[in-house]
């Protein structure tokens, strides 16, 4: 079930999710092509974590992930940074 029908329409919609964790990661691949290598790990983290909430989003049917505060009230598991709990919530995590 996806979170109310008026933060669906404020969250960001898991395709926009998928185009900026591509974009993260072209961004990681410069990068780490201009040897800044903690500047493309720190990216390419970031765009893991932006692909797993955008899956999580398909994967629940939701039009969005919470992208706010008061979008998480009742969905405080989703609300983390941490990869390992992302990759469990996105149900790929067998597929690893």
């Amino acid at each position: 079930m996806c979170p109310t029908r008026y933060a669906a329409e404020r969250m960001i919609g898991y395709m926009d999710l998928q185009g900026l964790a591509e974009a993260r990661l072209e961004d990681a691949q410069a990068l780490l092509q201009a040897s800044r290598y903690d500047g493309a790990v720190y990216l390419g983290g970031y765009a893991i974590e932006i692909a797993l909430k955008a899956r999580i989003a398909r994967t629940l049917a939701w039009a969005g992930f919470p992208a706010k505060r008061n979008e998480f009230q009742d969905y405080q598991s989703f609300r983390t940074h941490d990869l390992e709990v992302l990759l469990h919530l996105s149900g790929v995590e067998e597929a690893l």
